[in-house]
């Protein structure tokens, strides 16, 4: 077996494909028109499933990453919990922020966060159950879905 020069290779490997196997002129003209169609058909098919395809790894992907955050530490064992918050404006908020036994209420600004007061006593949270609105307590009801089966 002889050894191609790299120099020939490279222009080989350098020319486009089409080149490689572009059928002569004469045979491309006598082409009929029903090879055209069933070609573009076959490009519009290949398209579409092309396109379903990369829609369908966009959702696997937006899926197994919500799936992977939920498996982190959804609350439980964190030493940090924020208790409460109220907007003062649109980027201006309070947060009330228990950090093991204490309770500090925060001011939150867009360049710094500040410690405005450490409670002696803290604040007693009612229960951590949200309560639903009531078009998806209906909605819910019309389901036949009752409370237990919400996260």
């Amino acid at each position: 077996m002889k050894k191609v020069p790299g120099v020939l290779l490279g222009a080989v490997l350098a020319l486009p494909f089409g080149v490689l196997a572009a059928e002569p002129v004469a045979t491309a003209t006598a082409a009929a028109t029903p090879a055209v169609s069933s070609g573009v058909a076959g490009q519009l098919t290949q398209l579409v499933f092309g396109l379903l395809l990369v829609l369908g790894l966009i959702f696997f992907l937006a899926w197994l990453l919500r799936r992977v955050q939920q498996a982190g530490p959804a609350g439980k064992g964190q030493v940090i919990e924020v208790v409460g918050s109220r907007a003062l404006g649109p980027r201006d908020r309070l947060m009330l922020v228990q950090v093991g036994n204490e309770q500090i209420l925060l001011g939150l600004s867009p360049g710094s966060i500040t410690a405005l007061h450490v409670l002696k006593e803290p604040v007693q949270v009612p229960s951590t159950e949200k309560p639903t609105p009531e078009f998806a307590q209906r909605l819910l009801e019309m389901l036949g879905k009752d409370q237990k089966d919400k996260k």
